[in-house]
């Protein structure tokens, strides 16, 4: 702008009239000025707007999951896993928080864990964290029980098999399935005879299990095929004649698990295999199983007399059924439907023949295909449809024809529930039961229950006691003294613990410490965070083209009391370009903490870069030896970000157009042109300039709308000027 002495000139500061037309930060420079972006934004090429940088499609960003946010990112880990440096995630280790909430054992997985019971102790629960009795003495005849009865009407015998839960059907093949029903009783005393540790209590459960009676049996059907299909299909007189849940002749068997397999198989071998349709044997095997109750023996018939009356029982039974299976008169009944069990090709007048290409029961069709019915759900006979579990039943299983009923008195739920733990009524924080749901009891005073669906509740251990019932968490517990965070109560002392180094705790008043996340530790002990929770790997051998040598834990803070080697061996006929985009080491040290690159380990050998100094400014070169050895060395009372260096190996032949790049000011000089340098992108699209400068006009074409027109007008004019003598 020239002056009002018509003789001089004075700058415009072009930044003063609307910012430049800059969308975030203007520089004013000498008859001139420049754009630049806040941190997490990059300039565009008309070198005035800015857009976000989507750092999430950079590689490496996040462990698991990325999330871009304006001007940032967020990652985020999958369940059972724990962020820690900023963008790792680490296996979190469920058992050292006490116990992982277990009864007895606790194994840690990767991104979950495992509760264990020992030997004796029964089964895991459902919970998945308790363990059930080993033995239950007392019968339950509940919603569980499997129930087989018979009817006799004249010379017809008719019988069902009914479940009303825990029912399972398998299609194993096109020939056949198998169902079961109810639970299986434990296994009977002798088996496990002798266990240490076993208590009185626990020696008589195991004689009644030995009074189990099983019962098993074979029967054929001629020229039927095994298809579950509904009874009232085509044969509504038969409805009438379907026996009642109370006319059994074992109704007080009390019948605790049926197993049923059907199998048809063709007659003959060879060509004669190729029998037609119909021509089929069927044959049913039936497991039966009937529980002896301790309880109902008297003083003139004990238990062995018990056990003999039950085997005639069941003998009986069998007897009937065997006929009822003989005149076609067996069925099974599921969800409130009556189903046959083997399907003959002969029709009655008016019944209708099922299309051979209709799906198997536990599947619908999706499109041209028979798919099984999902978990939550049941295949309905009559809609031949999938239709979601009732309120207070559940389904963990595909392709079933009925759903298990919910435990407990109150017994409601969500419609279509996947797994019991869905289930209405469970025993809430602070309160327990047999079996985890209602009626419920408070955890008695010095103990306390966490969780919800529990059948314990843990001690506080220590002789230590609650203010109240139903106490939810060890800080319920009357401690002598309050345990900030950083500690753990210790209950055998009284008295405060630090957590030793690779563990933490965030709260007041805990007993225990959680261990540090993958194999992460921490610089000290007491700590109190996640974030104190540090990867110490790094170093290594590296000969690939391009590549990054990281600081343990970047973009996290690096460790105390570290040491780090690299090695860097090119390909033949190739040097090493260096770019350090950024370095932060602890500025008020004297220099404990130090980067050095060398020819070799040797202290006198040729030095290339070393450094113990934070630098914001980027710089590249290029290394003074063909290879390479990175040291990086921290103190113990230090530590910093560090830092995440990528380097390329070129040609040899290029060596002077790389030397000549990167010793020129004006790839420094500019703010952009510094941004360059520390955007991953865009540092990879001037990487493959300088790995392969013959193709420099190909990526500058390829890259154009991602760098500068500067930054592209500066590397134009020394490519074209090395690549003329070659033309």
């Amino acid at each position: 702008m020239l002056q009002p002495d018509r003789k001089t000139c004075k700058d415009i500061d072009e930044c003063r009239l609307n910012n430049g037309g800059c969308d975030h930060l203007c520089r004013n420079t000498v008859g001139s000025f420049e754009c630049s972006c806040k941190k997490g934004y990059k300039l565009l090429i008309n070198e005035r707007n800015c857009q976000d940088i989507d750092e999430c499609s950079f590689d490496r960003t996040c462990d698991h999951i990325c999330v871009n946010t304006p001007g940032s990112f967020q990652c985020l880990c999958h369940r059972g896993y724990l962020l820690y440096g900023v963008t790792h995630c680490g296996d979190v280790d469920e058992c050292s928080i006490n116990r992982g909430g277990c009864r007895f054992g606790c194994i840690n997985t990767p991104g979950s864990y495992q509760c264990t019971c020992p030997a004796g102790q029964g089964r895991l629960h459902w919970n998945g964290k308790d363990c059930t009795e080993p033995v239950k003495c007392q019968g339950n005849p509940g919603a569980s029980k499997a129930m087989l009865s018979c009817n006799r009407s004249g010379k017809k015998d008719t019988c069902a098999l009914t479940c009303p839960s825990r029912a399972r059907f398998l299609p194993e093949s096109e020939n056949g399935f198998t169902v079961s029903c109810g639970t299986p009783s434990p296994k009977a005393a002798p088996a496990r005879a002798g266990h240490p540790g076993n208590s009185t209590s626990s020696s008589h459960c195991h004689e009644a299990a030995a009074l189990s009676v099983k019962q098993r049996a074979s029967f054929k059907i001629k020229d039927a095929k095994c298809r579950l299909h509904l009874r009232n299909k085509g044969k509504p007189e038969e409805a009438s004649r379907v026996p009642g849940p109370g006319g059994a002749p074992c109704s007080d068997c009390q019948v605790t698990f049926i197993h049923l397999k059907c199998d048809s198989s063709r007659k003959g071998k060879g060509r004669r295999a190729r029998t037609p349709p119909g021509k089929e044997v069927t044959r049913l095997t039936l497991e039966l199983e009937a529980e002896v109750r301790a309880e109902e023996t008297t003083a003139s018939c004990g238990l062995p007399c018990l056990r003999q009356r039950m085997e005639r029982r069941l003998k009986g039974s069998l007897k009937m059924l065997r006929k009822s299976i003989n005149q076609d008169r067996f069925l099974l009944r599921l969800a409130g439907l009556d189903y046959e069990l083997a399907h003959k090709p002969s029709l009655a007048a008016g019944e209708r023949a099922e299309p051979a290409e209709a799906c198997r029961p536990g599947q619908h069709r999706a499109g041209a295909k028979c798919v099984s019915c999902p978990q939550g759900t049941y295949y309905h006979g009559q809609t031949e449809q999938c239709v979601p579990c009732p309120a207070g039943t559940f389904q963990e299983r595909e392709g079933q024809l009925s759903c298990d009923l919910c435990p407990g008195s109150d017994a409601h739920g969500p419609l279509g529930a996947t797994n019991i733990t869905t289930c209405a009524g469970q025993c809430p924080p602070g309160q327990h039961s047999a079996d985890g749901f209602k009626p419920c009891q408070p955890c008695p005073r010095g103990t306390y229950q966490p969780e919800a669906g529990r059948t314990l509740c843990f001690p506080c251990g220590g002789g230590l006691t609650t203010k109240h019932e139903g106490a939810v968490s060890f800080q319920d517990c009357d401690t002598k003294v309050q345990c900030s965070p950083g500690h753990y109560y210790n209950t055998s002392i009284h008295r405060c613990i630090r957590c030793a180094m690779g563990s933490y705790q965030p709260d007041f008043r805990q007993n225990f410490c959680t261990r540090c996340p993958g194999n992460t530790s921490t610089d000290f002990d007491g700590s109190t965070s996640v974030a104190q929770c540090k990867n110490r790997q790094c170093g290594g051998e590296l000969g690939e083209f391009t590549g990054y040598i990281e600081s343990p834990n970047y973009p996290g803070n690096y460790p105390a009391g570290v040491e780090c080697i690299w090695n860097i061996n090119p390909p033949p006929k190739r040097k090493i370009l260096i770019v350090v985009p950024e370095i932060f080491l602890p500025s008020e040290d004297e220099c404990g903490d130090v980067l050095v690159m060398r020819k070799n380990s040797s202290p006198s050998s040729i030095t290339t870069y070393e450094t113990c100094q934070t630098y914001e400014r980027p710089i590249a070169f290029t290394a003074r030896s063909r290879k390479l050895w990175i040291n990086f060395k921290t103190s113990e009372a230090n530590s910093a970000r560090g830092f995440q260096i990528p380097y390329v190996t070129y040609d040899e032949d290029y060596e002077q157009l790389v030397e000549d790049i990167v010793r020129d000011g004006r790839l420094y000089a500019s703010e952009n042109h510094q941004e360059i340098l520390k955007d991953k992108k865009l540092i990879k699209a001037f990487f493959e300039v300088l790995a392969h400068p013959q193709n420099y006009f190909k990526y500058t074409e390829k890259h154009k709308e991602m760098l500068p027109k500067s930054f592209i007008k500066l590397l134009r004019s020394k490519v074209s000027s090395f690549l003329r003598p070659y033309k």
